[in-house]
This record gives structure tokens, C-alpha cells and sequence, in this order.
């Protein structure tokens, strides 16, 4: 019998996020089992005690409300022990009044390593990674950021809301939505494949069912 070999490395997009075990400052996690029926963001930092993730983990926290109130949850990592990411909660409800609610893991490098998401020429230092996954289970979007970028979390809660609102309406986002500069908040209709589909696209258009460019960029208001 054939020895199933582990796959290593940066996991693609819409393959499930890998299974593992993982130790948090909140206990012992089993991914992604925890969060199935939930949308769920797990975000890699460098280290910490750094500016730059400092700042990031006081962002993350002031919207998590709004990230719940989207069915999703939070969870943060490192490749540091879990008393340090303990020790740092405590630094930044001592001097910034804010109370870490989401688990952080506290990653051997094992995670990281099977995530592929540590940082070239970084000793053991993890990229600021973002990996969005749906209530199944699957990975819905990645992002990769250098250490000197912070990340802008209010992108983040747009990815969630905006993959949300395609899965159930079975629509495409335009860029910067909901502020598009063409079509402003309206949604884009997947485009026709046959020249039936054509026809009736058109013949919808005419009817106000929606406004179309062309018969192949059509959108419509939810």
C-alpha cells in the first residue's frame, strides 16, 4: 500500500483548511472543526511585544464585534509560547484598555510550517498572513503583507461581508465595493455563456430587471 505522504506549503483556494491541533491562550483547539457553521479569520503575526502587530491586535479587537455580528470569529498566531501571548494580552489591557477576547495560538512552528507562512530570511518569524475560511471548512482568501505593513482590518470585515453576500446571492463584487466608482453598491451578474443566455440578458436589461454596459457586465441593486 501506497504511503500517503503530509502535503506541505501554502494550502490553495477553495481546498479545506488543513486539520491540525492547536494550543491557544484559550486551550487547546481542533481547526477547523471548532468553527464549523462559522465563517472564521486566522491571522499571523511576526512576533510578540512589535509595534506594528501591537497595533494590529488593538484593531482586530475594537471590530470584533462586527466581525461576530457576520458569523465570524477571530483567531490569532506566532511562533511564540502561549505564556508570552498571555504576558502581551496583559501589557495591552494595562496600557491600552483593551481586553484580547479571540484565542491566539501558540505555534512550535509546526502550524506555520504547514501554512507555509514563514517569513523568508526571518529566522522562525511568521508573515502577516490572513486566511479567510467559510462554515465548511474551506479557504476563501489569502493575503500575504510584509512586516512593515500593518493590515487594514476593515478590508478584512469587507472580504467576509462581501463573499457572504456573493455565496448567497450568486453575484461578483466590483472593486471597492460597496463604493464602486461605476456602479456604486450594486452587484455584477455573472456573465452570460451562450448566446441564449445573451439574449435573455438583454431582454431582462430592457425590462428593469437589471442595467447592463453590455450584454457581458450587467449588475443590479440587492
Amino acid at each position: 500500500m501506497e504511503k500517503q505522504v503530509e502535503k506541505k506549503g501554502m494550502p490553495l483556494l477553495g481546498e479545506l483548511f488543513p486539520a491540525m491541533k492547536v494550543q491557544t491562550t484559550q486551550g487547546m483547539l481542533n481547526l477547523p472543526e471548532h468553527y464549523k457553521g462559522k465563517w472564521f479569520v486566522l491571522f499571523s503575526h511576526p512576533a510578540d511585544f512589535t509595534p506594528v502587530c501591537t497595533t494590529e491586535f488593538v484593531a482586530f479587537q475594537q471590530r470584533y464585534e462586527q466581525f461576530r455580528a457576520l458569523n465570524c470569529e477571530l483567531i490569532g498566531l506566532s511562533v511564540d509560547q502561549v505564556f508570552a501571548h498571555l504576558k502581551w494580552e496583559e501589557w495591552i489591557k494595562d496600557n491600552m484598555n483593551i481586553q484580547i477576547e479571540f484565542p491566539i495560538i501558540a505555534d512550535t512552528g509546526s502550524v506555520a510550517e504547514k501554512l507555509g507562512i514563514i517569513h523568508p530570511g526571518k529566522g522562525t518569524n511568521t508573515v502577516r498572513a490572513v486566511f479567510v475560511v467559510d462554515p465548511t471548512g474551506a479557504l476563501r482568501t489569502m493575503l500575504y503583507y510584509p512586516q512593515e505593513l500593518g493590515r487594514n482590518m476593515d478590508e478584512i470585515l469587507r472580504i467576509v461581508e462581501a463573499l457572504q453576500i456573493s455565496d448567497a446571492n450568486k453575484v461578483a463584487m466590483p472593486a471597492n465595493w460597496p463604493n464602486n466608482e461605476m456602479i456604486e453598491d450594486s452587484v455584477i451578474i455573472p456573465p452570460a455563456t451562450d448566446t441564449k443566455l445573451v439574449s435573455a440578458r438583454l431582454e431582462a436589461a430592457k425590462n428593469g430587471e437589471y442595467k447592463c454596459y453590455d450584454w457581458w457586465l450587467c449588475y443590479k441593486k440587492l
